[in-house]
């Protein structure tokens, strides 16, 4: 998520945030406008701000200093860019003395100021927002911050869905519905990764240009979170195989059976069951995210209190049910239950007893998909 502050007139330019990628690109960006394309070396300095250890803060620093209080070799503006500076932070380097009071060594010159012509440019991952330091900046720099999307927070694959979307959008990329969501989750929320894989996506795609399912599950690798992902959109939607092959391949790469159950079927199953009694009894449309939110929300406060709450603690959380909303509208109510209670008989005997855990995955499985309504085509199919 991208922010920008700007000073009127200010020569101090800063790039900061988490998504690396994206700070790299914008501080690029930025030293080619304010050198007009001149990088012959002599004209505008550049110094590495990555730093490891203490003294090495200290020599950049130094350095960085000498380079704001010097004229260009050849006269005229002159551009000083301290570029991925690593002791802004809080780590353990970063919050050393001797860094601490070479970085109000570099404050003190700051705000004193620096001859006419000199600009400066700070790039860095992380700058601690409770010091001095950037309290400063804040005032008297323009500001970019770039931080990745924080996916802890409710609501995140809508964030990075529209970040897809945007991105797809200079390469003429459209995506169906559940190849964007499976793409939300292997991409992850990296813009620099995104942009890859979507380029990737497009050499592959060659002049057709609408992404689906298979051209995701095909040229983006399979992520954790894309697996427990789709292990549920296989459930939901009555695909045993599909359901079971990603449940081996994460047993034969390690998994436990408890994990694939906890982390995937169960999140499933709850939603599943949840958003089909949303369905029936609150009138929630599948179809339309804003009419199942207005329908949640009507709800009585007592009738709400059972569904997931936000992170935050300000209401439910509704993303993730209107997203099972489509596939529990292939399962009954009554189904749902037996489902919800099968499941919960499973995860007890994963845990007490000695049984095979991929026969047990694999019954569950095959009971979940086998409680999915078979859609009208495969019936007709089945009767030929």
């Amino acid at each position: 998520m991208a922010a920008k502050k700007s000073v009127s007139n200010s020569r101090i330019h800063v790039v900061v945030g988490s998504d690396e990628g994206v700070v790299r690109e914008q501080s690029l960006k930025l030293w080619r406008e304010l050198t007009q394309g001149v990088d012959d070396g002599f004209t505008h300095e550049t110094i590495e701000g990555n730093a490891d250890k203490v003294d090495q803060v200290t020599a950049i620093i130094s350095r960085t200093l000498q380079a704001l209080l010097t004229y260009s070799m050849f006269g005229g503006d002159k551009v000083v860019w301290l570029r991925n500076a690593t002791f802004f932070g809080n780590d353990r380097t970063s919050e050393s003395e001797t860094t601490l009071q070479a970085v109000e060594d570099l404050l003190k010159q700051l705000s004193a100021g620096f001859p006419e012509g000199v600009s400066m440019i700070l790039s860095a991952p992380k700058i601690d927002k409770r010091r001095a330091f950037w309290k400063f900046l804040e005032k008297h720099a323009d500001v970019q911050t770039h931080d990745m999307i924080d996916i802890s927070k409710d609501n995140w694959e809508a964030e990075v869905a529209a970040l897809v979307v945007d991105k797809a959008g200079a390469l003429d990329l459209t995506f169906a519905e559940d190849a964007l969501e499976l793409f939300v989750m292997q991409a992850g929320e990296a813009t620099n990764q995104i942009v890859n894989e979507l380029e990737k996506l497009s050499l592959y795609l060659g002049e057709r240009r609408n992404v689906e399912i298979e051209d995701v599950r095909v040229m983006v690798p399979l992520s954790r979170i894309g697996v427990i992902f789709e292990t549920g959109k296989a459930l939901q939607s009555g695909d045993a195989a599909r359901a079971i092959a990603l449940i081996d391949e994460q047993l034969e790469f390690g998994e436990s059976a408890v994990a694939i159950m906890r982390a995937s079927i169960i999140p499933t199953v709850r939603s599943l069951f949840m958003s089909r009694i949303l369905i029936e009894r609150a009138k929630a449309s599948p179809y339309s995210y804003r009419d199942f939110e207005a329908a949640v929300n009507r709800l009585p406060p007592e009738e709400k209190a059972w569904l997931p709450q936000k992170k935050s603690g300000d209401g439910v959380n509704i993303y993730p049910l209107f997203m099972a909303a489509k596939g529990a509208q292939a399962f009954t109510l009554k189904s749902l239950a037996n489902i919800f209670h099968a499941t919960a008989r499973a995860d007890k005997m994963l845990v007490t007893t000695g049984l095979d855990e991929r026969l047990l995955l694999h019954r569950l499985v095959t009971e979940i998909a086998s409680a999915a309504a078979v859609p009208k085509n495969k019936q007709s199919a089945r009767k030929a």
